[in-house]
């Protein structure tokens, strides 16, 4: 018997804070606007941009001062996240009507599996143009969907064509499609296997669908093979239930500092809030973790990614802060500027499961000392769960003027 392929839709809400800060605020449409994390500082990230901000080359991610000397009448909006989430899951809510296999990709991206829903609301290009239309008309947002036979393929498909379109890339169409595209736009291609592949002369998808899987897997380990598999359209992956329990891979946090980390003491700080928090929401997931990353940009937006493994899991902010201090004492200079510190801890196991220290008498009071501390942080949660997060401060962070609470 012929296996019948999937039919998968990849669904993404177009310059979503921007829209979203447009329907609170109409006159926005009119003129260029951006959402920015400080408005009120010059070295703030553009988050998001309307359409208008796009034509004058504004980017996401880049400063405040770079976007106005692009644009110097651009309009700058604070971000609502609280409005974003409530229309995130109006949107959500809508797609929900066609099936329940609808996956989120952040708060403004959804992949559905429609392959069971096309004798009640016919073909996928059909049902990606309904929900186009019932978005628009419920909640005033525009979306793009990519329709196609993989999870892959169709979001190379919603970001074809933008805004308010529908593509569909099909077996018969998808090396017309897909392979002149920049091997960037595949997902899960960062920059360092970008840099990697180009060494090695792969400037397309086409270029590396038609490439050796061998030789990928040896430069790029697991990866490569998956790349491989991505670029040629073998991806299996399935599109999970809303009911399906989330699996928490990773916890973490970041911060954008309103002025840039100078100094172990201001690095320190930053890094102790960043440690308190990530270790506060492991508690609540009942998690700890094998390892520890740290993501440090500078001023300029270069970033640099370290991590290390612990041979005892955690999910103490005392040890994460430690951890992540070592990180940078043993990567960064002091003296350079610090624009953003992301802490994320990673390679989690469930925390009733983790491995405890092998007793000792030289080890005896080291575990004594992080039963102790164990204590004192799952202490200031149950203050915090009854009295509010900004009851309990650690010391140093109040009237701290790096932006950290």
């Amino acid at each position: 018997m012929e296996r019948t392929d999937r039919v998968i839709l990849h669904c993404d809400c177009n310059a979503f804070y921007a829209s979203v800060e447009c329907l609170l605020h109409p006159a926005y449409r009119d003129v260029p606007m951006a959402v920015c994390g400080d408005p009120e500082n010059r070295r703030g990230i553009v988050l998001a941009k309307n359409e208008k901000a796009k034509r004058f080359g504004v980017q996401t991610a880049e400063t405040i001062w770079q976007a106005r000397r692009k644009c110097p009448e651009l309009v700058l909006a604070p971000p609502h996240r609280d409005q974003y989430a409530k229309y995130s899951k109006q949107v959500n809510a809508i797609y929900q009507r066609y099936t329940d296999l609808v996956e989120p990709f952040g708060i403004d991206e959804s992949w559905l599996d429609v392959t069971g829903s096309q004798k009640l609301f016919g073909t996928g290009k059909e049902i990606a143009d309904r929900l186009r239309e019932e978005v628009k008309r419920e909640t005033g947002l525009t979306i793009s969907v990519g329709v196609s036979f993989n999870k892959i393929f169709a979001k190379l498909g919603s970001d074809y064509r933008k805004p308010d379109a529908t593509t569909v890339i099909s077996r018969e169409n998808y090396s017309e499609l897909v392979f002149p595209l920049s091997v960037d736009a595949l997902l899960y291609v960062g920059k360092s296997a970008r840099e990697t592949l180009q060494k090695m002369r792969i400037r397309t998808i086409g270029d590396l669908a038609h490439a050796s899987r061998k030789t990928l897997v040896a430069s790029l380990g697991k990866v490569g093979g998956e790349l491989y598999d991505h670029a040629n359209g073998l991806d299996t992956s399935p599109v999970k239930s809303v009911y399906e329990p989330k699996e928490v891979k990773s916890v973490g946090n970041g911060l954008t500092f309103k002025r840039n980390l100078i100094g172990w003491d201001d690095i320190r700080l930053g890094v102790t809030v960043l440690a308190d928090t990530v270790a506060a929401r492991m508690r609540r997931s009942g998690v700890k973790c094998y390892t520890v990353q740290l993501n440090i940009r500078n001023p300029s937006f270069k970033t640099i990614s370290r991590q290390k493994p612990l041979h005892i899991p955690t999910f103490l902010a005392k040890e994460l802060a430690d951890t992540a201090m070592e990180l940078l004492t043993e990567s960064w200079n002091p003296n350079a500027p610090i624009r953003m510190l992301t802490l994320t801890g990673t390679n989690l196991v469930p925390a009733k499961e983790a491995p405890g220290e092998q007793m000792s008498l030289f080890e005896h009071s080291r575990q004594k000392e992080r039963k102790k501390q164990e204590k004192l942080e799952t202490t200031l949660d149950a203050i915090r769960a009854k009295f509010g997060k900004d009851s309990v401060s650690i010391c140093g962070v109040l009237q701290n003027d790096i932006g950290a609470d």
